[in-house]
């Protein structure tokens, strides 16, 4: 490709990425307006906490234990000579609070529920329902995406909480069980790393992540094209952008939680 033609692509995708901004910036006004009507949604929204939060928990649970399990075997394998042993569970706490259970759960949600999302939205609209919606004056923001997001927004704090209690305390089992700590070491360990600040800055990432995984799939879904093939795209394309929105948002918050410690 020419130098010119290059030029010329770049300028394309710099149009489409301002344009695509510009959507999700009328959808997310739209979101937030709708919020001021709760009787409309408070069902929908309900059924949509039972989706997302409790038939997501299981594998929500499992992935916590298993980083639990993987934390604390890095952190003591990775043990300088002469340090004391109850940094492997400062380890686990650190790293369960402040990246791992949000990040892992976030990561979760994303591939099960931001996935079906896109899908379920982009099916309805290549047959034409947000059509008929709107034909028949109904909001399909208000009935569609504000349910969505409301609910991932909400129910991604107590799945994240599980997640870092699991990673505690399967780092405990694996620590006392395998790798040999006392229980005391264990819990000095942990009792020595915990502050509030930690606990703080994995719900606010709780809660960016559960806004940004429903935002972004309802966004993704409603911009569907193409068909049967159009849906299976854009349940691909809801996954990729969500976990390439939680990575910049794991970097963008960094600063939040220096602020909070």
């Amino acid at each position: 490709m020419r130098p010119p033609d290059l030029l010329a692509a770049a300028g394309r995708q710099a149009r489409s990425a301002a344009l695509h901004a510009g959507r999700m910036g009328l959808l997310g006004w739209a979101t937030f307006c709708s919020l001021a009507h709760p009787r409309a949604y408070l069902r929908e929204t309900i059924g949509h906490v039972k989706h997302i939060g409790v038939e997501s928990l299981p594998l929500v649970l499992l992935m916590g234990a298993l980083s639990g399990a993987v934390m604390a075997q890095q952190t003591m394998y990775q043990l300088s000579p002469g340090l004391p042993r109850e940094i492997v569970a400062g380890g686990v706490v650190g790293g369960m609070l402040t990246e791992l259970g949000p990040v892992l759960t976030a990561v979760v949600l994303a591939g099960r529920v931001g996935a079906g999302i896109g899908a379920e939205l982009g099916a309805m609209k290549v047959t034409n329902q947000i059509d008929a919606l709107l034909t028949m004056g109904r909001d399909p923001v208000l009935e569609l995406v504000v349910p969505r997001v409301v609910a991932g927004t909400l129910i991604l704090v107590p799945l994240v909480m599980l997640a870092n209690v699991m990673g505690v305390f399967s780092g405990y089992v694996t620590s006392v069980g395998i790798l040999g700590l006392t229980s005391g070491e264990y819990v000095d360990g942990a009792k020595g790393y915990y502050h509030h600040g930690a606990l703080l800055f994995s719900l606010v990432k709780a809660i960016a992540y559960g806004f940004a995984i429903t935002f972004i799939a309802s966004y993704v879904g409603l911009r569907a094209s193409g068909g049967a093939a159009g849906v299976g795209r854009t349940a691909t394309r809801a996954v990729v952008a969500i976990i390439v929105a939680i990575m910049v948002l794991d970097t963008v918050l960094g600063p939040v939680y220096k602020a909070l410690t």
